[in-house]
């Protein structure tokens, strides 16, 4: 069979317009909460904690470096750590506690009341995330899972839930990592630390 390099071209990009779209309509209002929960938490003090696996520890590694780095340009850093990047605590936990411990552990030693975990899950059946999130509920942490369609297991932990309305791996990616970008952009204009205008003009 010759592979129709064309059809999967046009497909592929079908595809995530339509998800796009979706997301678009769908998830003004958790977007807009997760927002304004952001913007609380760094104001009081607090600081983001983004997990997750495989591409999703990606994910949580680009964008808390948004956060403490720059987006666009330069201005104050925003508290912001990725529990997936040192190796030592990674393997540390993993091979004595188990990988299903491996987000939660983090969590219990290192947020406190006040702070918001972000947890990434295209299928929200992740164990890690989900006992994570358990953690974060007992410690007063407010809990944002970005998941895909049904929010799966995560779905009941999260106090906002941004399920992009798709249940393609790729497509749910894309949306992920679209929606955190947006979210280092208007959280760094909604606190204050970049001008809006100026912040278009860079855009």
């Amino acid at each position: 069979m010759t592979f129709s390099y064309s059809a999967f071209w046009k497909s592929e990009f079908d595809e995530h317009e339509a998800v796009a779209k979706a997301t678009r309509h769908d998830l003004v209002e958790p977007f807009e909460e997760l927002l304004m929960a952001a913007t609380a938490c760094i104001k009081n003090g607090g600081k983001i904690l983004f997990f997750g696996n495989g591409g999703s520890a990606a994910d949580a590694q680009h964008l808390a470096t948004e956060l403490t780095a720059r987006y666009k340009t330069d201005r104050a850093p925003i508290a912001a750590i990725a529990l997936t990047t040192d190796t030592s605590a990674l393997t540390a936990i993993g091979n004595d506690f188990g990988f299903d411990q491996l987000f939660a552990r983090q969590v219990s030693a290192l947020g406190k009341k006040g702070d918001l975990a972000i947890g990434i899950s295209t299928s929200g059946k992740s164990r890690n995330v989900i006992n994570a999130f358990t953690e974060a509920r007992k410690m007063g942490i407010v809990t944002v899972g970005f998941t895909g369609k049904t929010g799966g297991d995560l779905a009941p932990l999260c106090d906002i839930l941004v399920n992009v309305p798709s249940t393609t791996t790729a497509r749910i990616q894309e949306m992920h990592i679209t929606l955190g970008q947006m979210l280092c952009g208007a959280l760094e204009i909604n606190l204050g630390l970049v001008d809006e205008a100026k912040a278009a003009k860079t855009a």
